[in-house]
Formats: C-alpha cells, sequence, structure tokens
C-alpha cells in the first residue's frame, strides 16, 4: 500500500510516469505507452500520424519517378509517363530544399528523355510527340522550381516569427538562479517548430520566508491568451508564494486568479480555460520536498545512486481553474528528498513525444541508471533523448526544470554562508559527485580550503 509520506513508498511503484488520471480523463494512468490518455493521447496520436504521414510524402517524388518509368515500360505504346515525371518536382517543391527540388526536377526530364530514347520513335509525328513531352515535364519543372522559392520565403517568414515568439516567451519566463537556497537549480524552454505560436508552458522557483517554492505548468491553449495565462499564473504565483503559509493556500490563490482571469476575458476560456501544475516546497534545512498536483504529469525523483522514482500524487486533482466543476480540500504530501537527489519536473511535451511507431517517450525508462554531474547535464541529456525519440519532430513545448539537493558538507556550507550573508564570500572549488562544487566558507581574518 502506497504511504503518502514516504519517499520510497509513494515513489517508483509504476511502470513510467505516465499520465495524471485527472488529465486522463478520469481514467487508469499507466506508464507511458499504455493506459487511457483520454484528449491528450488522441491528440499525440494524431501528431505522430502526421509526422508519419509527412515523411511518406518526402519520399513520393522518387516513387511518382519510379512508377513513371514503370508505367511507361509495362503500358502500351500510346499511353505516356508524362503525368507521373511532372508531378515528381511538383511534390518535391514545397517539401524539400532547392537543391533537392532541382534534383527531382532533372531526374524527370532526363528520365523521360531516356524513355523516349528507348522507344526510337519511328516517324516524325512520334518524334514530335516526345518532344512535346520533354518540354512539358522541363515546364512543369521550372514552375515547381518557382514554387519552392516561395515555398522557402514562407519558412523564412515563419522561423522569423518563431523566434519573436520565443523572445516574448523568454520575457514572460526569466531564467531562474543557478543557485536559490542551497539548492542547484536549472531551467530548459524547448519550443517546438510545428507552428509559430507561442506556448502555454511555465516554471517559476522562488525563496521564501517557507522555504524555495516551485510550480510548473502548462496553460490550455497557445497564442498570445495563452501567455496572457502565462503572465496570471507567475505573477499570482509569486505574490501568494510570499504570503501564503501552505501549498494548500497558494493553490488555493492561483485558482481564484485563474477565475478572475476567465470572468475577465468572457469568452470560451471563461469555461474551458485550465492550467495543470505542480506546486513544490522545498523547506529550509530538511531533506524533504512537499508537492501538491493538479492534474500535471508527475514529477520524477532521481537518486544519486541511478534509481527514478515517480512521484505520483495520492489521489489525483483537476487543473487549476475547474474549480467551478468540483470542490474538495488540496492535500500536499510529504517525500524525502535526500542529500545529491534531483527532482525533475516537466510538461507533457517530454511524455507526448512520440516516435515513428507511435510509442511514447518514456522519461524514467531513459533516465534510470545514469548519473550526471549537475542538473544542466540531465536537462541536456533529456533534451537529446527526446529529439532522437521522435526524430527531431518534435510537437509540443516543452518545460523542463531540475532542482538538486547539495551532498551533506557542501549544504553545510551553503547554510553557514546564508546564515552570514553579509560578511563572508565563498569561491567555487573542485568539482565534487553528484554534480555540485564545494563552496568554501572564509569568515574574516580567516582562510579554509576544503578538498
Amino acid at each position: 500500500m502506497r504511504d503518502g509520506r514516504s519517499g520510497e513508498g509513494a515513489v517508483g511503484k509504476r511502470g513510467g510516469p505516465g499520465k495524471n488520471p485527472a488529465r486522463a480523463g478520469g481514467g487508469a494512468s499507466g506508464g507511458t505507452g499504455g493506459g487511457d490518455g483520454g484528449p491528450w493521447r488522441s491528440r499525440a496520436v494524431r501528431r505522430a500520424a502526421a509526422h508519419t504521414a509527412r515523411r511518406a510524402a518526402r519520399r513520393l517524388p522518387a516513387v511518382l519517378i519510379a512508377g513513371g518509368v514503370l508505367f511507361d515500360l509495362g503500358a502500351p505504346t500510346h499511353y505516356s509517363s508524362a503525368p507521373f515525371l511532372s508531378a515528381a518536382p511538383l511534390v518535391a517543391a514545397p517539401l524539400h530544399t532547392l537543391r533537392a527540388t532541382v534534383a527531382a526536377a532533372l531526374a524527370a526530364v532526363a528520365v523521360a528523355v531516356g524513355l523516349a530514347l528507348y522507344h526510337r520513335p519511328s516517324g516524325t509525328g512520334e518524334a514530335l510527340s516526345e518532344i512535346a513531352t520533354i518540354a512539358t515535364i522541363g515546364t512543369v519543372a521550372l514552375v515547381a522550381l518557382g514554387i519552392n522559392r516561395i515555398a522557402r520565403r514562407s519558412d523564412q517568414q515563419l522561423a522569423s516569427a518563431r523566434g519573436i515568439a520565443e523572445a516574448a516567451q523568454r520575457a514572460v519566463l526569466p531564467a531562474p538562479p543557478s543557485r536559490i537556497g542551497g539548492l542547484r537549480v536549472a531551467a530548459r524552454y524547448v519550443a517546438a517548430q510545428a507552428d509559430a505560436r507561442i506556448g502555454g508552458d511555465l516554471y517559476a522557483v522562488q525563496d521564501t520566508p517557507h522555504g524555495v517554492r516551485v510550480i510548473v505548468g502548462d496553460v490550455r491553449g497557445k497564442g498570445l491568451g495563452a501567455v496572457e495565462a502565462v503572465a496570471v499564473v507567475i505573477g499570482a504565483f509569486r505574490e501568494a508564494a510570499e504570503q501564503e503559509p501552505t501549498l494548500e493556500g497558494l493553490a488555493g490563490r492561483l485558482e481564484r486568479a485563474l477565475q478572475r482571469e476567465g470572468r475577465r476575458r468572457g469568452n470560451l476560456d471563461q469555461y474551458e480555460g485550465f492550467t495543470t501544475a505542480v506546486l513544490v516546497e522545498l523547506p529550509p534545512g530538511k531533506p524533504v520536498l512537499r508537492l501538491l498536483n493538479r492534474g500535471h504529469p508527475p514529477p520524477l525523483l532521481l537518486h544519486a545512486d541511478g534509481r527514478v522514482g515517480v512521484a505520483d500524487p495520492a489521489v489525483p486533482a483537476l487543473p487549476l481553474g475547474l474549480g467551478e466543476l468540483g470542490v474538495w480540500p488540496d492535500r500536499a504530501e510529504e517525500r524525502e528528498f535526500p542529500a545529491g537527489a534531483t527532482l525533475l519536473l516537466m510538461t507533457d511535451g517530454v511524455t507526448e513525444a512520440r516516435d515513428a511507431d507511435g510509442a511514447f517517450y518514456d522519461p524514467r525508462a531513459g533516465l534510470t541508471g545514469r548519473q550526471f554531474k549537475n542538473p544542466e547535464a540531465l536537462l541536456d541529456c533529456l533534451v537529446a533523448d527526446v529529439a532522437r525519440h521522435s526524430g527531431g519532430q518534435a510537437a509540443d513545448d516543452m518545460a523542463l526544470l531540475a532542482i538538486r539537493r547539495g551532498e551533506r558538507i557542501e549544504q553545510h556550507f551553503v547554510e553557514s554562508i546564508d546564515r552570514f550573508r553579509g560578511r563572508t564570500s565563498c569561491e567555487d572549488l573542485s568539482g565534487r559527485p553528484g554534480g555540485f562544487r564545494l563552496s568554501a566558507w572564509k569568515p574574516p581574518g580567516a582562510s579554509i580550503n576544503v578538498r
């Protein structure tokens, strides 16, 4: 039976991070790649199918040229392969680079000339017919090159819009400090290249009188409306994190802020707008963490020995902003967070990444047994793994946050520096296991070097 207050009893008992039952439309949530995924799983299936269709479409020019040759050789003489050969560069134009489109055009014309020479037209009429066919294919090839140029210009405009969107995203989500409250923090925001719309993934880290508090979430939708909702959530979090003594009170403040925002907009978001989120509290001087999950993919807890646990919520909950559908008391869960362990929080852009066969990426399986020098190395590896799994065709943005608690000896020095802030100095020494660099505390008039 799962113990809601035991780190080992509450994590690592499922085959993968899976999906929160509340997000899965109330069904059972298994590991990634199994169970009922509701509308989120259906959306990922559609994305995988679209990716497979795009890959097949990119092979069409070669298939059309080969099909034209077979058709010409097997059909009666009065049938022509011109439709096949003309279609090849037209299909290549919007899907491939200029060089690939030129190659398809030259291949189509060359095949047409080769087939004409193979058939050896006996009369002037047949010769003129073959010349007309070659001229038609060449004209269509030139049109295809023009289409390719227009398509590439549109791609450049899309890339520019994507860059502007990412700049806006960075303005809303500034990078958290790399060290805060004796913890080491790393964050990544990886934008999907599917379109230029700004995503609604979010994260924030804040040092408060109650400890370091963290939020990672995902606002429904994309575009400027999602950015507005992200700004509302981040603003409400930063204010309430300082004032509310509990995570339950903090979640309530965020719920009310989103409801006010929905009423202000007065559109569909008033009824269907929601935000999945995980709230985390890391009390100072205690090897524990407190979690409150509102319909978000569960965090992973990576131990120093390579074990990876899944911090599933004991009681599933609806996302923020859906309080009108049901009211129940939030309950934060406390888990062990020993020295050298790393907490990994992520959005569903990670767990819904799919390969060519439609299999979901399982971050727990991909990270189990591996050790990382620091949180930055962990996130770099995870981003690379997801890109490799999905073939670089991520369909959704990814927000990642990794928090590592230092080794005990370093934690002692960090806390000492925090207590004597303003009259101490520290310097980074050699790298230590677990990804931290040891800090040496030097009070005035003394010199301490720890090796």
